[in-house]
């Protein structure tokens, strides 16, 4: 069940954006795969990234592969799955597995204390679907470096434990296929963040025991009704409002979700990553439902959605019918809205030009290349970057900066998601005390989603990144570096590229991760 609300009224704008929508066959001539639809600055990319839309079809084969593969690997005893990816090979996965209630693992960090407990837990049981669609994302071939050779040392064949899922003729489809992996090739013409139904989306899931042809299923029968040309259609009633909202500064998208299985972070990054470009685009704010700052109350530059609940507040304008859809349907409603927003604010739905400035800046310090930022002051074990000599002086600074009227706190953890899970209700806390939108990111996950929005997206945010040193570091087999040292070039790298777009950021480094936690929550809470 999907509620939307509009919180201004542009009741004739959206009207007559869904009819110019309708004259102008959007929704059909996406289905169709036009590339000209957000004109000629888009449309070399968007040749050959609309594969997306036809994928219900295009993708029944690899259900019976992938069923049968698995069927392979249980009889050999492997019934732990963990997936090494990253945004777009990672968050769709996660959700689909969570909401069929079957367990999968996600290595989508390169933190060395998540990576080391993600590999010591039932290694001789563990098959690790290794995917990155460029065949080059560093975090996910460190990942499968280091299994690799836990795989090695504990007398287990890799070839036996690891599937690989790329794009045709990457550097990893070269490598995994010399080493003798099994390797799915998707669809080169399907952007990360639109691969759900992909091989991307399905082979960890489908490994893991979802039902990924019921997936497909529910895919294809939304089908006929998102790319009607049709004032009832609410793929493309939803992404007129968000397009028109967007026009009126209400560039906020707060998603309620009551399922708490993860599709909120699935359309953040589609969102995120295909909007935020140009100085425009439109912020995800993901509150949990029970506690929902910043979704009740909210503020006037914020459309709510309300995922798996009937208690979303009454829509004033546009699109005010709920929507039973299964997570197939959901996704493609959420595919198929974006392009459509995207069309309206004028933005090229398929790209994401800055997230390679954040990986850039990140390779130039771990090659030495960049200089290593020192801490300005260092208050109780919590080493500040930024001003004040104090964490409470130094997080103030930092929210004094925010526009009260249109602005965002990002809050950036480059910790263990799953240790420190808990942590992420610091959201609520600065949401109470702000009155403004805050959004929580675990890193480097994030860079991979919102990213790309925080740098190229409104330039209404202000930063407060946290980072920790690790229990324990561990190496990249094969590399220079360290996972530890990794991570950190990445945060740092992050924070000069935010600063460079004038971008207000607090780094606090934690020298003792636990009692710096229960350090940052007082200060957060004054």
């Amino acid at each position: 069940m999907v509620q939307i609300a509009l919180t201004v009224p542009a009741q004739h704008e959206f009207e007559t954006a869904l009819r110019e929508a309708i004259e102008q066959r959007v929704a059909s001539r996406i289905a169709a795969q036009d590339a000209t639809l957000w004109g000629p600055d888009a449309e070399s990319e968007a040749s050959i990234r609309l594969s997306w839309t036809q994928l219900a079809e295009a993708s029944r084969p690899l259900v019976a592969e992938i069923t049968e593969l698995r069927e392979q690997l249980a009889g050999k005893g492997l019934d732990r799955v963990v997936l090494c990816g990253m945004g777009g090979s990672s968050l769709a996965p996660e959700v689909i597995c969570d909401t069929a209630g079957v367990p999968l693992t996600v290595l989508d960090s390169s933190q060395p204390d998540m990576v080391r407990a993600a590999i010591a837990e039932g290694l001789e049981r563990t098959i690790v679907v290794v995917s990155s669609k460029s065949g080059g994302t560093v975090e996910t071939d460190s990942q499968r470096r280091a299994y690799e050779q836990a795989f090695t040392d504990a007398g287990l064949n890799p070839v036996d434990h690891i599937v690989v899922v790329t794009d045709p003729g990457s550097p990893l489809d070269d490598e995994a296929t010399n080493a003798g992996y099994r390797v799915f090739r998707a669809d080169p013409h399907v952007g990360g963040r639109y691969s759900a139904l992909t091989a991307f989306g399905l082979v960890p899931s489908g490994l893991a025991g979802a039902d990924i042809g019921g997936l497909l299923d529910a895919a294809a029968g939304a089908q006929a009704a998102f790319y009607a040309d049709d004032a009832d259609n609410p793929a493309l009633r939803l992404g007129v409002l968000i397009g028109v909202a967007n026009r009126h500064r209400v560039d906020k998208l707060v998603i309620a979700d009551q399922t708490r299985h993860g599709v909120g972070d699935w359309i953040e990054q589609l969102v995120a990553e295909s909007t935020g470009k140009l100085g425009k685009g439109v912020l995800p704010v993901v509150v949990p439902f029970e506690n929902a700052v910043n979704f009740n109350p909210s503020t006037a530059d914020s459309i709510l959605v309300s995922i798996g609940s009937t208690d979303a507040p009454e829509a004033q304008s546009g699109y005010a019918a709920a929507l039973d859809a299964d997570l197939g349907a959901q996704m493609l409603l959420w595919e198929v809205a974006v392009v459509v927003a995207g069309r309206i604010i004028g933005i090229n739905p398929f790209d994401q030009p800055d997230v390679e400035s954040a990986k850039q800046a990140a390779r130039e310090l771990l090659s030495g290349g960049g200089d290593v930022p020192t801490p300005d002051a260092t208050d109780d074990g919590i080493d500040i970057y930024g001003e004040g000599s104090t964490v409470t002086e130094a997080v103030s600074a930092l929210l004094g900066t925010l526009d009260l009227q249109h602005g965002y706190l990002a809050v950036q953890v480059y910790l263990d998601r799953i240790a420190y899970a808990d942590f992420a209700g610091v959201r609520e806390v600065l949401a109470q005390r702000l009155g403004r939108p805050v959004t929580f990111g675990w890193g480097p996950r994030f860079l991979h989603s919102t990213g790309q929005y925080h740098k190229g997206g409104t330039p209404n945010g202000v930063f407060l990144q946290v980072t920790g040193t690790p229990a324990e570091d561990l190496a990249v087999p094969g590399r220079d570096f360290t996972f530890g040292s990794f991570i950190d070039s990445q945060a740092a790298g992050d924070a000069a590229v935010l600063r460079e777009h004038g971008r207000p950021v607090l780094r606090l480094h934690l020298n003792d991760v636990e009692a710096g936690l229960k350090r940052l929550r007082e200060a957060f809470s004054q």
